[in-house]
């Protein structure tokens, strides 16, 4: 699902609001957790999961094609964390079988 659809479904769900708004709640929303996370903090949005910001200290890499060692800066990450709620409906679901790695790619993939 891209925001547009979000939007769309929030729209479909809710008529007595103005499409309008609610592109400007979902991105408000968004802009908050990015926000916080350039700050340093942790988002958590409960049955959903966390987001934080992981450090990544420097590192010597290696250039995949020329074997070459290659300085990597020190970086910040976001990470999240889904939260035990999700975890257990998607695990329930039994909508993926065991040989898949993954989930199926949707058609926009």
């Amino acid at each position: 699902m891209i925001k547009s659809e979000l939007v769309q479904k929030l729209a479909d769900e809710n008529p007595n609001l103005f499409h309008r708004d609610i592109e400007r709640i979902v991105s408000i929303v968004f802009q908050e957790i990015s926000d916080a996370l350039a700050r340093g903090d942790r988002v958590e949005l409960r049955g959903f999961g966390a987001f934080s910001v992981k450090h990544r200290p420097s590192r010597v890499g290696r250039n995949p094609r020329s074997g070459e060692a290659v300085h990597i800066e020190e970086k910040w990450a976001p990470f999240f964390k889904a939260g035990k709620e999700l975890r257990d409906r998607l695990n329930a679901s039994g909508r993926f079988s065991q040989g898949d790695a993954q989930p199926p790619a949707g058609p926009n993939e």
